[in-house]
C-alpha cells in the first residue's frame, strides 16, 4: 500500500519510508545525535502522522554514528534568544517537545522498534523505554545524567522507569545515576534483548519484519491496552477488552488468522 504522507528530512533526522517500515534516524553525529527542537518537531509530526497511515505498519528509531542519543540539546535549545527568557519558559516549552514526544511513543497505535548503539542518554535512554521493542549492543551504555547536572529527571523519567524495574533499580538509575550496559539493561528487563554489535542490525531487521508482517490492528489495540491498563480498575480494563476484542475480530487479518488455522498453513497478515 503506499502512502499519501510524506516523511520529510529534517537537519538532524532522517525520515525514510521503506515498505511497511517508517525509518526514523537520528542524524547529528558531531553532537551524539543530542535532539533539538527541530528534531522533535519532525520525530512528533511523523508518530503522530504514522499513527492514521495505513502504510505504515512498524516504526523503527535508529541513529546515525557510534551513539543513539544524548538526551536534549540543551545548549542549542537554550542558545535561541540573548535576552533571559520569562519565567516559566519551560513549564510553557516541554508539553509541545519531549513531554509530547513520549506520549506519541506509547500510545500511537504503530509497534516502535528502538535500535541502541552507544550512548542513550536522558532523552534517547527515555525513546528507549518508551518504544515497544529495544534492541541494543551489548557494549551500549544507558545514563540518566541528571543527578551528574544537578537538575530533576524529564521526559517521562521518574514515571516509565518504576514501571519497567521498580523502585529500587529506579533510584540506582535517577538518584545515584549508575549507567547500564546494553547486557544488564536486557538483564533488567529494560530493553527487549542485547546483542554483539556485529549483529545488531541482523537482529534488529527480524524483530522489524516480524512486525511488519503481524495483524497490525490487533497489535495497535493490544498496545493500546497493554499502555490505558496502567490506570484503570479492572472492570474498566475489561470493558476496553470487550471493545479491542469487537474491533480486531472485524479485521481482514482475523478473518486470515482462522482461515490459516482452519487450513493448518501460516498466516499471511495484510494489515488491514
Amino acid at each position: 500500500m503506499s502512502s499519501a504522507v510524506s516523511y520529510s528530512s529534517v537537519p538532524g533526522l532522517q525520515a525514510e519510508l521503506d515498505g511497511p517500515v517508517l525509518r526514523l534516524t537520528l542524524d547529528r553525529a558531531e553532537r551524539r545525535n543530542a535532539v533539538n527542537d527541530t528534531m522533535l518537531d519532525a520525530m512528533v509530526g511523523h508518530l503522530a502522522a504514522a499513527g492514521t497511515d495505513e502504510a505504515v505498519r512498524v516504526i523503527r528509531i535508529d541513529a546515525a554514528g557510534p551513539d543513539f542519543c544524548a538526551g536534549s540539546d540543551l545548549v542549542a535549545n537554550n542558545a535561541k534568544s540573548e535576552r533571559k527568557p520569562r519565567v516559566g519558559s519551560t513549564q510553557r516549552r516541554l508539553p509541545n517537545k519531549a513531554n509530547r514526544l513520549i506520549p506519541l511513543l506509547l500510545e500511537t497505535q504503530v509497534p516502535i522498534v528502538a535500535v541502541v548503539r552507544g550512548w542513550a542518554a536522558g532523552l534517547g535512554f527515555h525513546i528507549a523505554l518508551a518504544s515497544d521493542f529495544c534492541v541494543a549492543a551489548e557494549d551500549a551504555r544507558f545514563w540518566e545524567p541528571f543527578m551528574a547536572r544537578g537538575f530533576t529527571p524529564d521526559s517521562g523519567a521518574a514515571w516509565l522507569l518504576p514501571r519497567l524495574v521498580g523502585l529500587v533499580h529506579t533510584r540506582r538509575l535517577l538518584m545515584l545515576g549508575e549507567e547500564l550496559s546494553g547486557t544488564t539493561a536486557a538483564e533488567w528487563g529494560i530493553i527487549h534483548g542485547a546483542h554483539p554489535d556485529a549483529e545488531l542490525d541482523s537482529a534488529a531487521a527480524e524483530l522489524v519484519d516480524r512486525l511488519a508482517g503481524a495483524p497490525t490492528v490487533a497489535l495497535g489495540l493490544t498496545k493500546w491496552l497493554l499502555q490505558s491498563g496502567n490506570g484503570l480498575d479492572l472492570d474498566r480494563h475489561l470493558h476496553n477488552e470487550a471493545m479491542a476484542l469487537e474491533l480486531s475480530s472485524r479485521s481482514e487479518d482475523f478473518k486470515e488468522g482462522l482461515a490459516a488455522f482452519r487450513d493448518k498453513r501460516n498466516a499471511q497478515f495484510k494489515g488491514r
